[in-house]
């Protein structure tokens, strides 16, 4: 008899642990799944190196590039210039993020990047500019192909929590389900930003306040541009 209880309770616990197993082995199944070179090209290597299907060149790929601005003026009040640089926001469909003495930041429709900084400039005597991009076609495309990928593998970690054997079996899942569905948190809210950051261009404004001269001072300016005309002609 003792021999008999002796074999079941052997037999219980190999199923146990193949159970575990099992799990475990399709947790790896699915995080290779969730892998971003997973799944990402359907057909095979081709003789020459490159993916069947994958362009030579990426002429017809549509570029994601974020358009900015950044500026620098000599004002004389620092709050008449943020009080237009508000409307110059709300004219061309943006917002405001920051105002302050020395620096204000706003954004407007990418497209109306142009007009909105041409303006800006003319709030003080510019002292610099400069519009620049910043390409993130590659952070952009990665981030979902990540993102479709996690969502497959969540999917089948739902499939397997159904299936689950035991409770421990169900911990393992449940503790992957959790971990994926805050990456999957993160790709979305980065995917969100940079399509944002894409619509609406930055324009940051730096301010310096414009000294104004004393007597002196307007004197010693005369001597220099008198002293300038009469030796230094274009």
């Amino acid at each position: 008899m003792k021999k008999s209880i002796l074999i079941f309770v052997s037999g219980v616990i190999l199923i146990s642990c193949s159970t575990t197993k099992n799990a475990g082995e399709l947790i790896g199944v699915a995080k290779r799944e969730q892998s971003p070179a997973y799944g990402i090209y359907d057909a095979d290597v081709s003789k020459n190196g490159s993916f069947d299907g994958q362009k030579e060149n990426d002429k017809d790929i549509q570029r994601m590039v974020i358009y900015n601005a950044s500026i620098e003026l000599a004002v004389k009040n620092a709050d008449t210039v943020n009080a237009s640089l508000t409307r110059i926001a709300a004219k061309y469909n943006g917002y405001v993020l920051t105002l302050g003495n020395n620096r204000s930041v706003i954004r407007v429709k990418a497209a109306s990047l142009k007009p909105a900084v041409d303006e800006a400039c003319k709030l003080g005597k510019l002292k610099y500019k400069n519009i620049y991009g910043d390409d993130v076609t590659e952070d952009y495309s990665d981030s979902q192909i990540r993102l479709d990928n996690a969502k497959k593998a969540r999917q089948r970690y739902l499939e397997l929590l159904a299936k689950a054997e035991n409770v421990q079996a169900a911990l393992m899942v449940e503790k992957e389900l959790e971990r994926l569905n805050k990456e999957i948190d993160s790709l979305e809210g980065k995917i969100k930003r940079l399509e944002h950051l894409s619509d609406f261009s930055t324009i940051i404004v730096s301010m310096q306040k414009k000294v104004k001269p004393g007597v002196l001072g307007y004197i010693g300016m005369g001597l220099y541009y008198s002293v300038k005309w009469l030796f230094v002609r274009n």
